[in-house]
């Protein structure tokens, strides 16, 4: 397994399609608005409940935005959304596309999670998000 996925699944204590994708978003972030974690905030959307909720520690982990830090928030919209801004106010909003959420809704299971997981890992990000 690529060391990156095994840092994600050591941290969030299991591979799982959310969370690469969280993780994903926070890369993104990284490469548009710069990786310093104290000069970045991030709202997200996706609620506390999982296994949407998952997003959030892989945002934390790659991003470097924490709860802890204050620079994350979360709204409680149940939407697989984020969005990053810097202290130059630049911003970026990450979305999870449709068609990959109703994707994982429609086959996810728990024999598939981590192969499954491991895939959208390697899509590119234009196929996994709409970003604006």
């Amino acid at each position: 397994m690529n060391e990156k996925l095994k840092q994600i699944e050591r941290f969030h204590g299991h591979l799982g399609p959310y969370v690469v994708l969280g993780y994903k978003m926070g890369e993104i972030a990284n490469q548009m608005l710069g990786s310093c974690p104290f000069s970045k905030n991030v709202v997200v959307w996706t609620g506390m409940k999982p296994p949407v909720s998952c997003i959030i520690d892989g945002i934390q982990m790659s991003s470097g935005c924490t709860l802890g830090k204050g620079n994350i928030s979360v709204n409680s919209d149940g939407i697989p959304k984020a969005r990053f801004s810097n202290s130059d106010g630049k911003y970026v909003e990450i979305a999870l596309k449709t068609s990959v959420k109703h994707e994982i809704d429609n086959t996810l299971t728990e024999k598939n999670m981590t192969s499954f997981s491991k895939q959208l890992f390697q899509r590119s990000n234009q196929k996994l998000f709409n970003i604006s």
